[in-house]
């Protein structure tokens, strides 16, 4: 059969490089380790010679625990042990602790790194709201800076003004350097730089690892690529083994056209294609192929499969988010009461945030779940938390605590200096700004926002606040300076005012909250101790994995693809994000969307034409 002789010619392949497309399902780990097989019983190559690179230590493990199974006698697991499986960290590591005698000491801890970013931020005086996201998107940007190696003054920022993050930039890398420390993206380029200055050194390295075989190619960024080319010269015994479809991590510098332009980078590369899919049905396979086809930036291949037919993929629209939830609660159900088991189920969501409102439905019917992403709660969004404290407020509420979160937010130009005891009066307030009667008039507003709120319904609460209290143009402005998509934050107040809307007062609310954020910690001591439920993650958490049943969630325009891929390059790489789920699927597989969510119109994405499958009507969520 044809998957038999591209894998016999992959897995013989004696020297020189060699590209190994492998479709999803197609066997690449059973290719790859074999091969490392082949190269120590058939090629007799020395096991200290082999390198094998990939991206977690979790997938380094399991590839060496499958390697040692393979090799049956126990004399050959002494000998094969010899072999090096790691990651690309874990190898640039090892390279410049025997240069420069690194220790763990030497090396950032991720606390060390949000603490760091956290005083050069408050030295900046950013007026912040959300300093979590705003560490995490600043790491992400200096992660990706080093790694591109993008000249600083050409950088524009996503995350604050560019100057500011220029700043920050340079003071992070500074503090480093002072303390002697190596974040992760630091631990490549100095083994980079050190590589390119000491051809002595990289000589050794080259006669250590002349045969390098590299895993999920198609996830490697331009930094990687660059040491791993200089590891495998002269001999260029580079095996490379992705799929250029699956690319999905361009926020971490991965980008296809690495992979695309490996045969130009190598002349002399031998190509293979595992083209045959052992894990899903014809239907499936079909409808993934035909929405892939449709990318122009791609090897041209043709995925198959010997697998049975099985059920046409579902499409299915629904009047509402909460009926779209609804309909996959009954199908988990009803999969339940026929005896598949719920690891074998995934709900995959575009983004982390989508799937706050299905887990309150789960958690209500007792259903078990296992989270691949942390686990969100809205209610710890820092939006909410200016909503708890407006409400707090008007409860009566006077805790300087409370009073400091929300009195700017819209700015009333209250200073902190004004609050001098812990308790906040209203009239001691209009003492401290005597003679500023706008500024008085604004305290008064204030306290008459308050007493208004006070005989309000959550719901009705968080819309005063919102056009009442003029929190949604506060937000439009921050928004502009911290660059963020006011779409996500117009999300999150619908979010929590649908959340709010059955409540009559504050406390059933805040009780429903507390409640709520309770079971959500015992979920996450579960997932901790053991695996067990369906299976709820986001597209990207999800690649590598398989399920018998697979829901895709909210397949909507501006959900998938997202509303901030507006380039081409953009909306390839979401469609290669739908190939992904669509490819988790063995067995059964279901694309949702919703017609309507927070009254607001909502189209059904692009993708789902592009399956070639025809939508499903009828109105009615339940399950079958």
């Amino acid at each position: 059969m044809e998957r038999n002789t591209a894998q016999e010619k992959a897995i013989h392949h004696s020297k020189g490089p060699m590209m190994l497309l492998a479709g999803p399902g197609s066997g690449k780990t059973t290719t790859m380790i074999r091969r490392i097989r082949v190269l120590l019983a058939e090629q007799k190559v020395n096991p200290a010679n082999i390198l094998v690179v990939t991206f977690t230590k979790a997938a380094a493990r399991e590839m060496k625990e499958r390697f040692e199974r393979l090799c049956e006698k126990e004399e050959e697991q002494q000998n094969y042990r010899q072999v090096t499986f790691g990651t690309f960290h874990g190898i640039f590591y090892g390279i410049l602790r025997h240069a420069y005698g690194l220790t763990r000491k030497n090396i950032l801890s991720e606390e060390q790194k949000y603490d760091m970013l956290r005083e050069i931020v408050y030295a900046q005086k950013m007026e912040l709201e959300d300093e979590k996201e705003l560490l995490e998107g600043l790491a992400g940007e200096i992660s990706e800076v080093k790694n591109s190696r993008i000249p600083l003054g050409h950088y524009y920022s996503r995350n604050c003004p560019d100057e500011v993050f220029r700043q920050i930039y340079t003071q992070y890398v500074s503090g480093c350097k002072r303390s002697r420390l190596l974040d992760f993206d630091d631990m490549l380029l100095y083994c980079y730089d050190l590589l390119d200055k000491r051809p002595d050194i990289l000589a050794g390295w080259q006669k250590k690892f002349r045969y390098i075989l590299v895993d999920e190619f198609q996830d490697i960024n331009k930094l990687q690529y660059d040491i791993v080319k200089m590891l495998a010269a002269p001999d260029n015994n580079l095996f490379i083994v992705g799929d250029d479809d699956q690319s999905i991590y361009a926020f971490r510098g991965a980008k296809p056209e690495i992979m695309m332009h490996f045969p130009k980078d190598f002349p002399k590369v031998q190509t293979e294609l595992l083209a045959c899919n052992y894990r899903s049905t014809k239907e499936i396979v079909q409808a993934a192929e035909k929405v892939i086809a449709h990318n122009k930036r791609r090897f041209k291949k043709k995925i198959h499969t010997e697998n049975e037919d099985g059920r046409t993929p579902l499409i299915r629209g629904f009047a509402t988010g909460k009926e779209e939830e609804l309909y996959v609660k009954d199908c988990i159900l009803k999969a339940k009461e026929e005896g598949c088991p719920l690891e074998e189920i995934a709900v995959l969501y575009r983004t982390n945030s989508g799937a706050g409102s299905l887990l309150d439905t789960l958690l209500e019917y007792q259903i078990p779940f296992q989270m691949r992403d942390t686990l969100p709660n809205l209610y710890e969004h820092w939006i909410a938390g200016n909503f708890i404290s407006y409400m707090k407020l008007a409860m009566g509420d006077r805790s300087r605590q409370e009073f400091l979160k929300v009195m700017n937010r819209p700015n009333r130009y209250i200073s902190r200096n004004a609050l001098e005891d812990s308790q906040v009066s209203f009239e001691a307030l209009r003492w401290f700004y005597e003679g500023k009667e706008w500024l008085c008039d604004r305290i008064d507003k204030f306290e008459e926002d308050l007493k208004k709120m006070k005989v309000m319904t959550p719901y009705a609460a968080i819309n005063y606040i919102r056009h009442g209290i003029g929190y949604e143009e506060y937000l439009k402005g921050y928004a502009a300076y911290r660059k963020l998509n006011m779409e996500d934050l117009y999300e999150v107040m619908e979010e929590l005012a649908e959340s709010a809307r059955g409540y009559k007062t504050y406390e059933d609310w805040f009780r429903h909250i507390t409640e709520y954020t309770q079971k959500l910690k015992e979920q996450a001591k579960t997932r901790v101790s053991g695996k067990s439920g369906v299976v709820i993650s986001t597209l990207h958490s999800i690649k590598g994995l398989e399920f018998d049943r697979v829901f895709l969630m909210d397949v909507n325009e501006g959900t998938i693809p997202y509303h901030k891929a507006v380039t081409e390059s953009a909306i390839e790489e979401e469609r290669r994000l739908f190939y992904v789920g669509i490819t988790r699927a063995r067995k059964e597989l279901s694309m949702l969307y919703a017609k309507e969510r927070h009254e607001k119109k909502l189209e059904p994405s692009r993708f789902l034409t592009e399956t070639g499958i025809s939508e499903e009507r009828g109105n009615r969520y339940e399950a079958g």
